[in-house]
């Protein structure tokens, strides 16, 4: 199970204020770094308008659970993270923990996407701003990766956290197989919770990931179709028990499997 943690995140502690030239005037709640809470607002509602993930902000002005913000209140809205590099980080892993496309990091920082990474080096994690979709994304058809029931499934709070897959019951050394067909770009240990990983890429922005391996038995680089083995089940990284974590993601954001593997809880 893989909620997402606030204190993981590494966040700038500064940030530029702005102030209205007329008094008065809001400032763009999309391109502010500080705001000021008025009356009725919410910190999951600041977030939604500043296009920056709640956990963001709260661990950016020390908030804790439940995240109560104060009329008057001035909060920072970071506009970037910053990730420290450590031992065994990838790009990809990296990208897929904050959510930003490794390719959007790269460019940020000024580096190819395929550059070596040094330990202690810092990367700024750009935001990622949801833009109109003009061109309709295909979206692959889905298959249950495991046959086991389900243990947890999706969890979305109002304040941005929760459980952003499903995890499905199995015994050590089940067969793990590919939802969809695709390309494997990670095989191996996560840097954190995950343990043994692996992360198919569908194409148009669609990946899927499987977490808490007992063994990976794909490389990165291999072409994977829908059915395929690609590991065995087991209960590495922080997993409870034996289990399997399953994750959709389009664009690096996490969305529900359950409506396209026709779960529901309980198997």
């Amino acid at each position: 199970m893989l909620p997402r943690r606030a204190g993981r995140w590494m966040l700038p502690l500064a940030a530029v204020l702005l102030v209205a030239a007329t008094k008065g005037e809001k400032p763009d709640p999309a391109t502010e770094t500080e705001h000021v809470v008025s009356a009725g607002e919410t910190l999951s509602g600041i977030a939604n308008r500043a296009k920056v993930p709640l956990v963001a902000i709260a661990e950016a002005n020390g908030l804790a659970e439940p995240y109560v913000v104060k009329l008057g209140q001035k909060l920072i809205i970071p506009r970037q993270r910053v990730h420290v590099v450590k031992q065994g980080d990838t790009g990809f892993a990296i990208g897929f923990q904050y959510g930003v496309p490794f390719e959007l990091v790269a460019q940020a920082n000024a580096i190819k996407p395929d550059a070596t990474l040094k330990v202690g080096q810092k990367l700024i994690i750009p935001a990622v701003i949801a833009s109109p979709q003009v061109i309709e994304i295909r979206e692959p058809s889905f298959r249950r990766p495991h046959d086991g029931p389900v243990i947890l499934g999706w969890r979305r709070r109002a304040d941005g956290g929760g459980h952003e897959g499903v995890d499905f019951r199995l015994k050590d050394g089940d067969m793990v197989r590919a939802a969809a067909s695709g390309t494997v770009i990670f095989a191996g240990k996560a840097p954190e919770r995950f343990g043994n990983l692996v992360v198919i890429d569908h194409g148009n922005g669609w990946h899927t990931a499987y977490g808490h391996l007992q063994k990976v038995t794909v490389k990165k680089g291999e072409t994977i179709r829908a059915g395929e083995r690609i590991g065995l089940g087991g209960h590495s990284g922080e997993a409870t028990g034996p289990e399997l974590h399953f994750e959709i993601r389009q664009n690096g954001q996490p969305v529900d499997p359950a409506p396209r593997l026709g779960l529901k809880e309980g198997g």
